[in-house]
């Protein structure tokens, strides 16, 4: 017979079915394979995963069983007792399925020569699906086709498959549908647009056959109220809208098809503890009657030894947020206070300063060109003399200030720009105020930048997805959803490139002065979010008119940056670091940490422990740590000068680095003198040096300026170079050689 006759040797297998079965979802996943985030890829389509028949509810089989083919599980693919009940016009009518039983209408789906159009459903494509019918009745098992039908066949509009249509119109898991439910899905297949009280009417019909008329009460308004509903986001089994942010940026940046399930570095339960610690935090700052006016907040959590981003928390979520799809891990956010831990580390790699030297915290006016600098401390008070460990523990302004005068704002930039910092502009453009954070960084490369000082001062790139095991950076997918992530792919696009920005040395001892409760006492007291059982190094910020609150730390293992602000820019009222982003910071750590010890790190090879002593009591005595051949004893104010290292002693104090002299014409050029000056006492042995030639003076010298770029330079006893700047001096050209290279009076 025609229709027992094998069909063409391209009808695929139930496996080769399953494993070309595509989503019209990408997939993050974390680390382990759960998944994270969906997002929609295919607009022609809407594709849940494939669902395996044990995951249908009973109801829904039952149901799709007594409306299409309540001989399912006897015929062997065409039901003769359906074709002889029925007058051959009606079998082959377009109109109606008539005898159409499960496997032929399956055979319709995998083959589109034998998928009838609405207009035309022809006798030879009637007697094709039979044949195809009859083939995989005798080559798939009865689950098989079952299940191949409940994925592969639409519903209504864009939904395909059982997935889809549960997940839009019902948002549930097809395991979950009860009768009534059930009922309707399958009442679409017959009639998938049509208007909602002939489907409820269908419906009915379906839930008298299966024994359940009493939900048919009310049927047409519940069905009007399913169809008016805004199609939701398909969930998956596990997945919740846990990071939508990094789904976006990873999908946009490499456009992977339909289907494709990429593994992220992310955890997903650490994902879920910063999503609700975020939320919970902001709660509580957003209480009624005592609202601080901050909505957003942003978390990210790198994993110290690999780079790999465990977390990615890029917003407080729609509930929270008016701007709940701004990214506040790559938004571009004044910095703040967080900068000062690498100023202080570069000023200790030039031996500018140790971790005892006195600084003064006391008023200063800066010139710039746009007139003076003052800068302030947080609460407005100054400390007088204070050391440089107490000065970035307790996050003092004016300190700061003095340190960037040391060092200049140009190399502290360049600095910066070593770290991964996106500064835009030179250090000359930020000026003084590049000390307290006036540049915009983003958490992702702030936080990095303080994993450069957990990892000893070696900066290097971090990683989103996990690295790809066959093929570099190929992207492949995962075909098959029912292998729990077992096969999908796992693609790497992080830099391993690596930078030594600081030593070990200074690291450590950076590290130790951040991760110095005492140290803190004087802003913040010793009982404060910063404070934590285990051993942690961390620093907060917060940018001008409160608009920026940061909080960012390391342990031995794990790095946390946390932001909280308004990604609209508005001030928060009364919050600072340690109100608001330190609690979550905490948080986040103390989970981390929950069965994890952090031990304070090993002094590195090189470095010294001495005991210090303050002579004039500024301090009490302690041990500090510092660079071979930098150590004092005894640190006293009315002898800055007893040690060449200590402070600010050999710095050049002005012209600063990078100074542009612009020569006016109309001053008699003996009026136009550049002063050479040192910070501090003129420290014994000191020679001034100018292009390579000695240049007489002390302290301050006054030099008639010459054209051209020149270099200073502040050099000791031995010949060694202790500080230098460079600067240009442009504009009109004096005839009087003689007296502009008279070098001081």
């Amino acid at each position: 017979m025609l229709v027992t006759s094998a069909p063409a040797q391209a009808v695929p297998s139930f496996d080769e079915v399953r494993r070309d079965w595509r989503a019209s979802d990408w997939i993050l996943l974390d680390r382990r394979g759960e998944p994270l985030q969906r997002l929609r890829a295919d607009m022609q389509a809407q594709r849940g995963d494939w669902v395996t028949l044990a995951d249908v509810s009973p109801a829904f089989r039952q149901a799709l069983i007594v409306s299409e083919d309540k001989r399912f599980y006897e015929h062997s693919g065409v039901d003769w007792r359906g074709v002889a009940a029925a007058a051959w016009g009606n079998l082959w009518h377009s109109r109606t399925r008539g005898a159409s039983t499960l496997t032929m209408q399956l055979a319709g789906l995998l083959d589109d020569d034998l998928r009838p159009s609405v207009r035309n459903r022809s006798v030879t494509q009637k007697i094709g699906q039979a044949a195809t019918a009859v083939w995989l009745e005798r080559r798939w098992r009865k689950d098989q086709i079952l299940e191949a039908y409940l994925n592969l066949v639409p519903f209504r509009g864009e939904l395909v498959g059982i997935s889809a249509v549960s997940q839009t119109l019902f948002g549930k898991l097809p395991v979950g549908l009860d009768a009534r439910e059930a009922a309707l899905a399958v009442a679409l297949l017959r009639a998938p647009n049509a208007p909602a009280a002939r489907v409820s009417q269908r419906a009915c019909g379906i839930l008298k056959e299966m024994g359940q008329a009493a939900d048919c009460n009310g049927l047409e308004g519940y069905t009007q109220l399913v169809f008016s509903r805004p199609a939701s986001v398909m969930t998956t089994r596990d997945a919740v809208d846990l990071a939508p942010h990094l789904a976006r940026r990873v999908f946009s940046a490499s456009r992977p098809p339909a289907g494709t399930r990429i593994v992220s570095t992310l955890d997903a339960n650490l994902q879920r503890v910063a999503v609700s610690t975020l939320q919970q935090t902001l709660r509580e700052l957003s209480t009624p009657g005592r609202s601080r006016n901050v909505q957003d907040g942003a978390i990210v959590v790198i994993d110290n030894a690999s780079g790999d981003i465990l977390a990615w928390v890029g917003s407080s979520g729609a509930a929270l947020s008016s701007a709940a799809q701004v990214d506040g891990v790559t938004s571009l956010r004044q910095a703040g206070s967080t900068l000062k831990p690498f100023l202080y580390a570069q000023a200790i790699a030039e031996q500018r300063l140790t971790a005892a030297s006195l600084l003064d915290d006391s008023p200063i006016d800066l010139p710039t060109g746009g007139g003076l600098y003052i800068p302030q401390n947080y609460d407005r008070h100054f400390k007088g003399w204070v050391s440089a460990r107490t000065a970035l523990g307790s996050s003092l302004n004016v300190p700061a200030v003095r340190t960037l005068v040391m060092v200049t704002p140009r190399r502290f930039a360049q600095t910066l720009v070593s770290l991964g910092l996106p500064l835009t502009q030179s250090g000359d453009y930020y000026g003084f105020s590049l000390a307290l954070g006036s540049a915009d960084v983003t958490l992702l490369t702030l936080t990095n930048a303080y994993r450069a000082l957990a990892n000893g001062g070696t900066a290097s790139g971090t990683n989103e997805l996990m690295p790809e095991r066959m093929n570099g950076h190929a992207m492949s997918t995962s075909r098959s959803p029912a292998d729990d992530g077992k096969s999908t792919t796992k693609s790497r696009a992080g830099n391993t490139a690596r930078t030594a920005v600081f030593s070990p040395q200074v690291s450590f001892i950076v590290s130790d002065m951040i991760a110095d409760r005492q140290a803190r006492t004087r802003t913040f007291g010793l009982d404060s979010p910063l404070s934590t059982r285990y051993w942690t190094a961390v620093k907060t910020g917060t940018s001008k008119d409160m608009r920026d609150n940061w909080a960012v730390g390391y342990s031995r293992r794990y790095t946390v940056g946390v932001w909280v602000g308004n990604a609209d820019g508005a001030p928060m009222w009364d919050v600072s670091g340690v109100s608001g982003a330190a609690p979550i910071w905490h948080r986040v750590m103390d989970y981390l940490h929950r069965r994890t010890a952090s031990l304070p790190p090993a002094p590195p090879p090189g470095v010294e422990h001495v005991a210090v002593q303050y002579a004039e009591h500024v301090e009490p005595a302690r041990e500090e740590w510092f660079l071979p051949g930098t150590s004092q004893p005894t640190i006293a104010l009315s002898a800055l000068a007893t040690k060449a290292p200590s402070g600010p002693l050999w710095r050049i104090a002005g012209p600063t680095d990078g100074t542009i002299v612009a020569l006016d014409p109309d001053i008699p050029p003996a009026n136009q003198r550049l002063w050479f000056q040192v910070a501090a006492a003129w420290p014994k042995g000191a020679v001034w040096r100018l292009d390579g030639k000695p240049l007489s003076g002390t302290a301050r010298v006054g030099w008639l300026p010459w054209p051209g770029r020149h270099t200073l330079e502040l050099v000791d006893a031995t010949g060694t170079v202790r500080d230098s700047v460079r600067f240009e001096v442009r504009g009109a050209t004096v005839n009087d050689d003689k007296r502009m290279r008279n070098a001081s009076r």
